[in-house]
């Protein structure tokens, strides 16, 4: 049979436990605002990049669709070039046929590239918007968990005093 004094020690040891409990509780909350907060950090630090990755794209695509420009106007003075020559007689015509012939095929790979550039581009958009949705979602989950964990220590900490009470009403 345990004695009275025994009796009392073992709440008043669950007591302690419970409270070191909670204690960890908090700090694990505490734990999840940094997490949250380098997320946040991350995420920004991610968008910042993204944009600038966005606006090197664009000056690439600008520069790309330039360089067609003069590609295709260079095309249209090697053929006139061409005309000229013809009408001269030169003995060069060969070469410049060449040329032509030259540039039209690059022009041809061009445009597929072109095509394949514009594609990924939009691939690329589609996975940053799904990342970006999957992000919102975690941080929205995150917060929740915060929630959830906060309310859970306040209800076993008014748990704790109701049993404190108890215990300080049988004395």
């Amino acid at each position: 049979m345990q004695t009275m004094e025994q009796q009392l020690q073992q709440p008043q040891q669950s007591n302690q436990l419970m409270v070191q409990t909670s204690g960890s509780l908090s700090f694990s909350s505490q734990m999840s605002k940094e997490d949250e907060e380098m997320s946040r950090s991350a995420l920004s630090t991610f968008r910042a990049k993204e944009e600038e990755i966005e606006r090197k794209k664009m000056e690439v695509r600008e520069k790309v669709q330039a360089q067609l420009g003069r590609v295709e106007e260079e095309t249209k003075r090697l053929a006139m070039i061409r005309e000229e020559l013809e009408a001269l007689a030169d003995p060069m015509r060969k070469e410049v046929a060449m040329v032509r012939k030259k540039i039209d095929s690059v022009n041809k790979e061009l445009k597929p590239l072109g095509h394949t550039v514009q594609k990924k581009e939009k691939e690329y958009k589609e996975a940053l918007e799904a990342f970006n949705d999957k992000n919102k979602e975690k941080v929205q989950l995150i917060t929740k968990l915060m929630e959830l964990v906060s309310e859970s220590e306040k209800l076993r900490l008014k748990k704790l005093e109701e049993l404190s009470k108890n215990i300080d009403s049988i004395h």
